[in-house]
């Protein structure tokens, strides 16, 4: 099954997925560092959705994890006004997003679990770990997030891996990871896999920040999934370097490989005044796509197929 704010949901029924958003950003200490990324908009997000759905999507990853701003109450009702299928996360960002006395720099690995588990299995807190009470939701996450910096993990961001690692164990959660303009992911592929984690139920984003064909011909190779959210990026060039590695790798691993837009600024949603809006794939990149001679099968795979097997839980392990 594949676990959204409103229930479960049979990964035949998902539709048209983004693999990576952030339909909500609350006031938080990440959105007073940098207040660009403050959607806080319950009105803006149903009528953004409403043109994702009215372009044939169905469904979206909430990307936003624990304490930068993430508000059940809110996903709840967009997911609900809009019709559009919302699945959550639990985990933790980069340590940038979080203030110097936040519990995520303090909590051991063992206490880490606990929470994640918590989040997917009895429900996201009301309060996003604000505290000092938890009140729980009957809203549960759906996806395991966590994230490295540029080049290589930090010593805490490797037992923040390792705690996603042993949450997925319990519960069977997929998982994504955040790389810093894509790199560190052999790194964050040799450390979830040495934590017992399937890799073909971890996916890594932001790949096509950085274009390198050889490299993500090898990491698709190690069994993990793809996410691209760049096609709407590559401003003033002549090519895109998104469409240009779809067009050769959707034929090598077409199962592997999903999209996004992780457009979590004002200046990228319509309904915050700004351009391309969250229909730019099923719109204007679909034609792209359509004209680079991607039919209708790989954009089915992109958008319904690889969504809904990398989305849907697994058994859980015992190592």
């Amino acid at each position: 099954m594949i676990q959204t704010v409103t229930g479960e949901l049979k990964p035949e029924h998902l539709g048209r997925c983004y693999a990576h958003e952030h339909v909500i950003m609350d006031a938080s200490y990440a959105t007073q560092i940098f207040p660009e990324q403050c959607l806080n908009s319950v009105e803006n997000a149903v009528k953004e959705l409403e043109m994702f759905r009215d372009l044939g999507g169905s469904a979206m990853v909430e990307a936003t994890p624990c304490g930068i701003g993430r508000n059940i109450r809110k996903l709840v009702e967009i997911s609900q006004r809009s019709g559009v299928r919302i699945i959550a996360s639990t985990g933790l960002h980069l340590d940038k997003y979080y203030s110097p006395g936040h519990w995520s720099r303090f909590y051991s690995q063992e206490e880490l679990v606990e929470l994640f588990v918590a989040d997917i299995e009895d429900g996201i807190d009301f309060y996003d770990y604000a505290g000092p009470l938890i009140k729980r939701s009957t809203a549960k996450a759906g996806m395991i997030k966590v994230a490295s910096g540029l080049n290589q993990l930090t010593p805490r961001e490797r037992e923040i891996f390792r705690a996603a690692a042993a949450a997925h164990r319990r519960t069977g959660c997929p998982m994504m990871t955040h790389t810093e303009q894509g790199t560190a992911a052999d790194e964050q592929i040799y450390l979830l896999k040495n934590e017992g984690v399937e890799l073909s139920r971890v996916m890594l984003c932001h790949l096509d920040r950085k274009p390198d064909l050889e490299l993500h011909r090898s990491l698709l190779k190690k069994g993990v999934t793809l996410e691209y959210d760049s096609a709407f990026r590559w401003k003033g060039r002549e090519d895109n370097p998104t469409l240009e590695l779809l067009k050769v790798l959707v034929h090598e691993f077409p199962d592997q490989l999903v999209l996004g837009m992780d457009a979590a600024r004002h200046a990228y949603w319509k309904y915050y005044g700004g351009a391309p809006g969250l229909g730019y794939l099923l719109s204007e990149f679909k034609e792209l796509m359509s004209d680079a001679g991607l039919g209708e099968l790989f954009i089915d795979k992109l958008f319904v197929k690889n969504p809904a097997r990398i989305l849907n839980f697994g058994e859980r392990i015992s190592i």
